[in-house]
């Protein structure tokens, strides 16, 4: 039995339908009752992820769980004390789901984590790598960095195996947040002037990439205790996506060349330089270890995921 948190999410549904399509057997955990009609797999009601949250019924009988719940990532948080917040459900709530985990005996625990654990940026050619440095800078990455440590303390001190995987930013059909805008103004023909950014590289892995990986690393007889990033395997300048996802949305993406110094110094003026590192800066990942470790190789390429997300936004929108 496998037991998938974050059941009603954009990553667990997902896995959930991989899951069941590879004929495992799964136990979705949720929120609300509410959520018990979306299923037609055992679930298990478990209300918030906190540090008194109450797993014992959860993880009866369960070989391994795949926690892809979370306090995800916000832009603008208007929480008093943030990192309290994301601590709070990604540390202490994590913390909780795995102890009571390796008390039932579950033998593997895998956790999806974030490439923000790594760091906000690259430069070209020097990507993140799954043992290097960690320089987490929000909230968020600095949680999903010190659930990361709790969770080996565990793994030492119970035998209870722990996988951990960082994936970058994640798209797919039913992608919200940037990547849903972006394919919006994408689809309405609306001119942006990121023409000029083709210097920067970006990784970014699609949703069925990502799922593939996260059951590999159920089942993988390597995978235990291991840190793993993901991606599609091919990086591109931010130029170079919009165009491609033009191309899979059969709208092309009208670009304007503004150079990126321009846009950097503007966004600056407007207190809005974040906006512009993600826009124009480079954040690369390496996935050599996963390929070599674990024989894994993304199953599906970056076109191939663009198409996928542009079916799922065009089914969903209207214009």
């Amino acid at each position: 039995m496998i037991l998938v948190t974050g059941a009603t999410g954009f990553v667990g549904t997902a896995l959930i339908a991989r899951l069941l399509a590879d004929g495992l057997p799964v136990r979705a955990a949720i929120r609300r009752e509410s959520a018990l009609e979306k299923f037609k797999v055992e679930t298990a009601l478990v209300g918030d992820l906190s540090a008194e949250t109450d797993w014992q019924e959860a993880v009866a009988n369960v070989d391994a769980v795949i926690h892809t719940a979370a306090r995800v990532h916000v832009m603008s948080d208007g929480a008093s004390d943030p990192l309290m917040e994301y601590r709070r459900t990604n540390l202490h709530g994590t913390l909780r789901l795995a102890r009571q985990a390796a008390e039932a005996g579950v033998r593997r625990f895998v956790f999806v984590s974030s490439i923000k654990a790594n760091g906000e940026a690259t430069s070209i050619g020097n990507a993140f790598s799954a043992d290097g440095p960690t320089a987490p800078v929000d909230p968020y990455g600095v949680s999903k960095l010190e659930a990361e440590q709790a969770l080996r303390e565990l793994a030492t001190q119970t035998g209870m195996e722990v996988v951990i995987v960082r994936p970058p930013l994640v798209y797919g059909p039913g992608v919200k947040a940037n990547f849903r805008t972006m394919m919006s103004i994408v689809a309405r023909r609306i001119p942006l002037p990121l023409g000029g950014i083709t210097g920067n590289r970006r990784s970014m892995v699609s949703l069925d990439n990502l799922v593939d990986l996260l059951t590999t690393c159920v089942h993988h007889p390597a995978a235990g205790n291991q840190t793993f990033l993901v991606s599609d395997g091919e990086d591109l300048s931010t130029a170079q996506l919009l165009k491609r996802l033009g191309q899979a949305m059969g709208k092309p993406a009208r670009l304007l060349p503004v150079p990126a110094s321009w846009l950097e110094r503007g966004a600056s003026m407007l207190g809005r330089a974040n906006v512009a590192q993600r826009l124009c800066g480079s954040l690369q990942v390496d996935i050599s270890k996963t390929r070599r470790v674990l024989g894994w190789t993304p199953p599906i390429s970056v076109d191939e995921g663009l198409r996928k997300a542009a079916e799922g936004y065009l089914r969903e929108a209207s214009f």
